[in-house]
């Protein structure tokens, strides 16, 4: 499987001839991502985690795409795009399901707590394939598997680094790379992955750099 991140949250794997992207957001090349996609994940409705418009017009322009997201989500694509409202899903945690030949299941239920004057959302962690997690806007650690490569969301009004690193401990995956990375300098970006590198390391976590475009074969 073939893995390519793009900026912030947005990610693409390719297998078999079948595409599957995960929160192509409007921090994100989103139609470059979603070209020939056959199946779009989304872990919540925040703008950086999904490009309603563009999204809606990719379900428009490709008949045979499909989305799964959380219930409000998917209600508010079925309205941009009601042509292609048999082809959205709605999505609840605990739940697995087959996206496009990729077996996928979910985790999780809300979004990691930003101010408590600020309502908590829906949040959906995804795994594909037994192998890839990404968990969206939270720190959930999926129970009862063992995650082979983990996104690791670096960067968010939501968190701190310690947080940061003590998911990719409490997670132990094989390899990390970073997700949610979009709001960093290079500097702040560093500064997080030598930390995540570094203790990640000891405890079996093999982290990599990745940049936008920049893909790995799993």
């Amino acid at each position: 499987m073939k893995l390519t991140k793009y900026t912030h949250a947005c990610v693409r794997l390719e297998k078999d001839g079948r595409v599957l992207v995960l929160d192509p957001g409007t921090f994100s090349e989103t139609a470059e991502a979603l070209e020939g996609a056959h199946a779009v994940l989304i872990t919540h409705e925040h703008a950086d985690h999904i490009d309603v418009p563009a999204v809606a017009a990719a379900l428009n322009g490709n008949g045979g795409l499909e989305l799964f997201a959380p219930e409000g989500v998917a209600q508010n694509v079925r309205k941009e795009a009601p042509d292609a409202a048999d082809r959205v899903h709605a999505v609840e945690p605990g739940t697995a399901f087959d996206a496009a030949g990729f077996a996928v299941r979910s985790f999780g239920g809300q979004h990691a707590l930003i101010h408590p004057q600020i309502p908590v959302v829906a949040n959906i962690g995804y795994l594909v394939d037994e192998d890839v997690y990404h968990p969206g806007d939270s720190f959930i650690i999926p129970d009862g598997i063992s995650v082979r490569t983990l996104l690791v969301p670096v960067h968010a009004p939501w968190n701190k680094v310690s947080e940061v690193v003590d998911f990719v401990i409490g997670v132990r995956a094989e390899r990390a790379y970073a997700i949610h990375d979009g709001l960093l300098n290079d500097t702040g970006l560093g500064l997080v992955e030598g930390h995540v590198k570094r203790i990640g390391a000891r405890y079996g976590t093999e982290y990599t750099h990745l940049s936008a475009r920049d893909s790995v074969e799993l």
